[in-house]
């Protein structure tokens, strides 16, 4: 899956991509690398995206980043539990490539 994102959207100019293979790869890569816009999905190996979500709405360095959730957890108990955890937009596998790529062009584009 990770590969299909990164395909979708490295379409797209301007940016570099940083693939986290589990949720606390991602939580040690987030000190280290300038994040933007982060794609995640709920079901991931250790910790599961809504705890994510939460760890980075709760910390001041990371709140204001854009997240998207990627998921085929798809009722929607789960994407109104997604977006009052803090998700910007909530996207159910399968996706359209081109959907993905406008939503992140729409909040790259909001970023000073």
């Amino acid at each position: 899956m990770r590969a299909m994102l990164v395909a979708s959207i490295e379409l797209l100019d301007d940016f570099r991509i940083v693939e986290a293979s589990s949720g606390f790869e991602a939580l040690r890569l987030l000190p280290r690398e300038q994040v933007d816009l982060i794609l995640t999905d709920i079901n991931m190996p250790d910790i599961n995206g809504l705890e994510f979500i939460s760890y980075l709405r709760n910390n001041p360095n990371y709140s204001h980043i854009p997240v998207f959730i990627i998921s085929t957890e798809g009722s929607a108990k789960d994407i109104e539990k997604g977006k009052l955890l803090g998700a910007n937009e909530y996207l159910i596998k399968p996706f359209d490539p081109s959907h993905l790529r406008m939503l992140v062009q729409t909040y790259l584009s909001n970023i000073p």
